[in-house]
């Protein structure tokens, strides 16, 4: 007796898990490899992510990095302390002065140095500096992947006057190596809180025209709104930070969770985003803009005077004129240049509120200048981890708002 076999209705199979890939060919069509990156501008660097296709929708993406690795830890485990501040201004390349910061941080965490009120006081500067020029980066970046090209005009002539203001701190415009352990190379001129003062007053109007250009502008809105959701609990799984874990709804600062350089003593708010998706993350950095400018106005207004480095005569380099022409402080000058700073032995960890999220730096050392081991956390590197959770049943349109969002910088990635 024959058995009549049934077929079955194709789209209720289709909505089944498939466990046969013969049968997934039949159903869906032949599946689409692609290649995005490491050469396409949208990936902002050489990320390179293999997507799975089904028509123009992403059943899987693989993210695929090292292809700008340059070692940084090991390097660092060959340097003393003070010669690895260079490299730190190669990590996340668009906030140089932060990168400084936080490694210098680090490292004074295990000397058990702090540092005096003015000192921290320059360093506040250059960080909210630093977040601003890096913000106006990822939201010009980001309105241009999608198309909105005079937006990134706008945000990249206010970061032109940062520079300035960086190369009139520094000397340098790009790679600053402006923190040195136990302070900075200099003080800041005289006339330089008017210089920021000046450019916090044309800032705002500027500011506001590009709050006007896409907050709310339809398709910059259709673009981002709902693309690229982020639960609260997937953020928290992944180990988000920055901007890409508040715009989930996430109150988590370490300027305020966990304060440094005095920064509980300043009034400013911590933006946190409803829904989680592309445009919340958006919402979250041009929030946090204005936040930052609050802090420098308070740091300008209460700009303490006194020594800007720490007072640690036996281990701090003495002053340069002293060296030239004095016996004693030119020997003293010879050894800490030969020796560097005579850290103790011990661990320590160091996490900074940086503008793509917490840059940490563990520190092992059993003594002497130079650290035993040294790893760096970087914020870009665990926030590019949500990628496969994130862009599967998205469009291949969708990418380049998901990546643009996310505001990742590949330097910190490949350290």
């Amino acid at each position: 007796m024959a058995t009549i076999i049934e077929q079955p209705d194709t789209l209720a199979r289709s909505l089944e898990p498939l466990q046969d890939e013969k049968l997934a060919t039949e159903l869906v069509g032949e599946r689409l490899t692609l290649n995005m990156g490491p050469s396409h501008p949208s990936t902002h660097g050489v990320l390179r992510v293999i997507l799975e296709l089904d028509g123009e929708v992403i059943t899987k993406a693989t993210p695929d990095i090292g292809y700008l690795h340059r070692g940084d830890e090991k390097i660092a485990e060959n340097m003393q302390y003070n010669q690895f501040v260079p490299y730190t201004d190669r990590l996340d390349y668009l906030a140089p002065l932060a990168n400084n910061v936080a490694y210098a941080l680090a490292v004074e965490k295990l000397l058990g140095w702090e540092l005096p009120p003015r000192g921290k006081a320059i360093r506040v500067l250059c960080c909210e500096l630093a977040r601003i020029s890096a913000h106006l980066l990822g939201i010009g970046c980001m309105a241009m992947d999608i198309g909105a090209m005079t937006v990134f005009l706008y945000t990249f002539t206010e970061r032109e006057k940062i520079y300035n203001l960086i190369e009139r701190l520094t000397g340098s415009r790009f790679n600053t190596t402006y923190t040195r352990i136990g302070g900075q190379t200099y003080d800041m001129p005289s006339d330089y809180p008017d210089a920021v003062r000046e450019f916090i007053r044309t800032f705002k109007p500027a500011f506001k025209d590009v709050d006007n250009l896409i907050t709310r502008n339809r398709i910059f809105v259709d673009r981002t709104r709902d693309i690229g959701v982020i639960t609260r609990e997937d953020a928290i799984a992944y180990g988000l930070s920055g901007p890409n874990l508040r715009g989930s709804g996430i109150e988590h600062d370490l300027r305020r969770k966990q304060p440094y350089l005095d920064y509980q003593s300043y009034d400013f708010e911590i933006p946190i985003g409803s829904v989680g998706d592309s445009y919340d993350r958006y919402l979250v950095r041009m929030e946090e803009i204005r936040q930052s400018v609050r802090i420098l106005e308070q740091v300008l207004d209460r700009m303490p005077g006194g020594p800007f480095n720490c007072e640690n005569p036996k281990q701090m380099l003495p002053p340069k004129v002293d060296v030239l022409t004095k016996m004693e402080e030119l020997i003293h000058h010879f050894i800490r240049v030969t020796e560097g700073v005579d850290a103790p032995a011990g661990e320590v960890y160091f996490g900074a509120e940086n503008p793509k999220g917490e840059l940490g730096f563990f520190i092992h050392s059993k003594g002497g200048g130079v650290p035993y081991r040294l790893k760096i956390r970087s914020p870009s590197f665990v926030n590019l981890s949500i990628l496969p959770k994130l862009l599967p049943g998205s469009l291949i349109s969708d990418v380049v708002t998901i990546l643009g969002s996310l505001d990742f910088v590949m330097g910190e990635c490949d350290r």
